[in-house]
């Protein structure tokens, strides 16, 4: 990781946005409700670049922005850093189920945003920790929709 004059941090990382690895559900819904606490106290950090440095040499260049995912990448840098893999997966996935949630009416029936949080079907939750990003570290509609195209039971948020 290196910290350029204007602020932004660079990070290489050594190997593709789509062999990250899976995190722990429980661990998701922790990190959706650290961000929604940084972004409630304008914690909105700095810039970011990632750089996916692939087989061959070839680099994927993702840059985190946007101040909405600016804060919710501080808050699990500050909370698990994103100098580990562990980390940098559990931040990219929650970036990915944020951005996939405004893309895919098709789950609106599988979360409610409420005030005091988000609830989420436990199996948008699974998947979401464990499916494979895709190499704009997003996840790929067609394949989750079709993870979670059987029938599922609403039970209690994980």
């Amino acid at each position: 990781m290196g910290q350029a004059p204007d602020g932004t941090l660079t990070y290489a990382i050594p190997l593709p946005p789509e062999r990250l690895p899976a995190v722990p559900p429980a661990e998701l819904l922790v990190a959706w409700d650290l961000a929604r606490q940084a972004a409630r106290l304008h914690r909105w950090g700095p810039r970011r670049e990632l750089l996916f440095v692939r087989a061959g040499g070839e680099v994927t260049r993702i840059t985190i922005a946007d101040s909405d995912a600016g804060c919710w990448a501080e808050a699990i840098d500050a909370a698990r850093g994103l100098g580990t893999l562990s980390g940098l997966s559990l931040c990219l996935r929650l970036l990915a189920l944020v951005e996939v949630l405004t893309r895919a009416p098709w789950l609106s029936g599988l979360f409610d945003v409420t005030t005091e949080g988000i609830d989420l079907h436990p199996a948008l939750l699974r998947a979401a920790a464990t499916m494979p990003l895709d190499a704009g570290a997003r996840f790929d509609e067609g394949g989750l929709r079709r993870l979670l195209s059987r029938p599922l039971p609403w039970g209690s948020a994980a």
